[in-house]
């Protein structure tokens, strides 16, 4: 792990969050991913003996408290209260971030298990009809991981990248940036489907209603500088 030599606050806290993969570690126990498998689907980027060895470190420092989860394998993620006092600067951070570092997107950083991950835990099932709602996603632009289903009921929601064998409510069909660009408040989703970037075809209570069910990311309103950055 990173080692600064100094005693000075801030490389002390540097050297337990500021290694690769840690602050996105953190930000995702602060969203609630608790299982290994679940660090994964939401950082695919990242090897199973690096996440390993994170969690590891961060538990060794305190921040982070690993349970084995009563009557099933493995174990489960909790932050410890040094842990939690960490969310108002990941909370900072990630506004500044979203002002300031984005910039454009490139191909590379177009991440569909993430986007998708975060779909899946931000749809507000209270707006959706009761029983089961089921949404089909595909990118046409893409080879791997093109379709993806969400099968919702009450407050479950359970993301499948295989075809779970129910009947679809509402098929959305688009372009891998363009629903990211949605996603991340730069395209108005009205927007995206009158110029048909992104296209409903299913139940038309879903379809007239996405805007509700369908919030975007947490940071979406953050708003962009007005002055060009130097």
């Amino acid at each position: 792990m990173v080692a600064y030599g100094q005693f000075c606050p801030v490389s002390k806290a540097a050297e337990v969050v500021g290694d690769r993969w840690t602050m996105l570690i953190l930000r995702e126990l602060l969203m609630g991913t608790h299982r290994f498998n679940d660090f994964q689907r939401a950082l695919s980027r990242i090897s199973p003996t690096i996440l390993a060895k994170r969690l590891k470190y961060l538990e060794a420092c305190g921040v982070v408290r690993r349970r084995r989860v009563s009557g099933q394998k493995g174990y489960d993620y909790q932050l410890t209260a040094s842990g939690k006092e960490l969310e108002p600067m990941i909370e900072t951070l990630a506004v500044w971030g979203m002002r300031w570092a984005r910039g454009q997107m490139s191909d590379d950083e177009l991440d569909v298990e993430l986007l998708m991950w975060d779909i899946h835990r931000r749809i507000d099932t209270a707006r959706l009809p009761a029983g089961e709602t089921v949404l089909c996603f595909t990118f046409e632009d893409l080879d791997k991981y093109k379709s993806w289903w969400l099968v919702i009921e009450g407050d479950d929601v359970d993301l499948c990248t295989e075809d779970p064998g129910k009947d679809v409510d509402l098929y959305v069909t688009t372009k891998l940036r363009t629903l990211v660009e949605v996603w991340q408040g730069d395209t108005p989703l009205a927007a995206a489907i009158d110029a048909e970037r992104i296209t409903a075809i299913g139940d038309q209570r879903l379809k007239r209603d996405m805007a509700s069910w369908f919030p975007l990311c947490a940071y979406a309103d953050v708003p962009r500088p007005k002055v060009k950055r130097a």
